[in-house]
């Protein structure tokens, strides 16, 4: 036998060898390892280790509320004053939120520029705003600057000059803006829907930063007599989340805040904003804005307070109906119907029962359809949820918890969330807890109190022409148009 016939006759048996050999080893892995054919499943959540909260008193008595973090030379300090929209008083909505603007538009000997240059030398950051609930200034700062920097903060909450050049310019944007907007389908919507749950007496039935009407009447001395009515001591509080202790923080700031007195204004001058009445009845409002290449639909009507018991049980019950990509409506309206590149819902919870609503941007030809089907999810999250989705939906709420708290930044807004809301201090510490203790029949019972498609009001803004007869035949309840600019009034 020849060594080549000898060498055709071995190389097969040599392949066959290997290719046992592979087999044997595949199976081998398969029995030893994990199973790579399907996701591994979900362990519980990780504790949620939050730093020690550090509470003292600054001599003027405003509270201070501080988290050490030593690992980035960096300083987060956040004034709150309390208050905020909900202190705008009738024919002066929009008040709050233009004072809180004005603050860094000229303090101290500063103008705008000047004092923006000397902030930005520093390598510190520096913003104001306001909420319905409160108005805040935040720096951050190197810890090398801080005593720099400081200065720069009081001038603007202590020392704001309003200059009426500065307030003119402003008022000019928010006027404009708010022509703008009723040139945009998704703008007018943002005015409309709150109008129409909340009405147009009650405060959050117009948006914090206010229409034209009010905004074109405040004055400067207007500007001046709110701020000195309510920046004082008395509605403050100072939050700070950085390299540094709580001695050296309490010491620096009172050397800064030198003068800010607590002796006026110790306690809010406006009664907290009063609960809206509920909605007792489906109706349809559409607003018509010929030619829109889609139609924006809001649907939903008074939610719930910041400080509801209830408050985990609503972020499961929300990511499931609306509140991540993989919700049923998102599923329903983008993946399955593809009405929509979005459809979500949410709670705007705020000191007082903000708004539900769920909503979406739809083809024009498509609104009656996807109105048909957001009726569907809120008509379904009602009944029984499924363990297998439930128990996803807490594993997205309780993993994603924690890059809440990732910077100095979101510290000190946490921080802000529990001093705003009068919050218990193991509020966040819980959290995650009380999430995975969630149960099946908590959250169908939430769903019935609060999502009740039958009462909601359903906002349309879209070519009347086109979407109306389809709404018409959904019977969902009375129907009314109303013109565009019955919401900038």
């Amino acid at each position: 036998m020849t060594a080549m016939f000898m060498t055709r006759r071995i190389r097969p048996l040599i392949v066959c060898a290997l290719a046992l050999a592979a087999a044997s080893a595949v199976t081998t892995l398969r029995a030893q390892g994990p199973d790579r054919r399907q996701p591994p499943p979900l362990g519980p959540p990780p504790a949620l280790r939050l730093p020690a909260v550090q509470k003292g008193t600054l001599a003027n008595g405003v509270p201070l509320w501080l988290i050490e973090q030593h690992r980035v030379p960096l300083v987060q300090v956040n004034v709150l004053l309390r208050g905020g929209s909900s202190l705008d008083r009738a024919g002066r909505y929009g008040m709050a939120s233009l004072v809180a603007a004005m603050l860094d538009e000229g303090a101290g000997s500063r103008s705008a520029l000047e004092l923006a240059d000397a902030v930005e030398f520093l390598g510190a950051e520096l913003s104001t705003s306001s909420s319905f609930d409160y108005s805040a200034i935040r720096m951050s700062s190197p810890v090398r600057n801080l005593d720099a920097a400081l200065p720069l903060m009081a001038d603007v909450l202590l020392r704001p000059t309003f200059p009426a050049n500065e307030l003119d310019r402003l008022r000019k944007e928010r006027l404009t803006a708010l022509v703008q907007a009723q040139d945009n389908p998704a703008a007018i919507i943002g005015y409309a829907f709150p109008r129409v749950v909340f009405g147009p007496a009650h405060r959050y039935g117009t948006p914090a930063t206010g229409l034209a009407p009010a905004l074109t009447a405040i004055t400067p001395d207007d500007v001046r007599a709110f701020y000195r009515e309510h920046y004082t001591a008395g509605h403050a509080a100072v939050v700070v989340v950085g390299d540094i202790t709580l001695a050296d923080a309490k010491a620096r700031l009172d050397r800064a805040f030198t003068g800010w007195s607590s002796t006026a204004g110790a306690a809010p001058t406006a009664a907290p904003i009063p609960t809206a009445p509920q909605l007792t009845r489906r109706e349809v409002v559409i607003i018509d804005k010929p030619g829109a290449a889609q139609s924006q639909i809001r649907i939903g009507w008074v939610g719930v307070p910041r400080s509801t018991g209830e408050y985990a049980i609503l972020q499961v019950l929300n990511t499931i109906l609306g509140g991540s990509f993989t919700s049923r409506l998102n599923q329903n309206l983008r993946e399955r119907n593809g009405y929509t590149y979005g459809a979500s819902s949410g709670f705007d919870m705020r000191t007082s029962a903000g708004p539900f609503l769920a909503g979406a941007g739809v083809q024009t030809d498509k609104t009656a359809e996807a109105l048909r089907e957001f009726f569907v999810e809120l008509d379904g999250i009602r009944k029984p949820v499924p363990a297998a989705e439930l128990d996803k939906a807490k594993n997205y709420v309780a993993l994603g918890f924690p890059a809440e708290f990732e910077t100095s930044r979101d510290l000190a807004q946490k921080l802000e969330e529990m001093i705003v809301f009068s919050l218990p201090d193991d509020t966040f510490q819980s959290f995650v807890g009380a999430v995975t203790r969630v149960t099946a029949a908590e959250v169908q019972q939430a769903a019935d109190r609060y999502i009740r498609g039958d009462r909601m009001a359903v906002v349309v803004v879209g070519d009347r022409k086109v979407i109306e007869p389809g709404i018409a035949a959904l019977k969902l309840g009375p129907l009314r148009v109303v013109p565009v600019e019955e919401f900038f009034k």
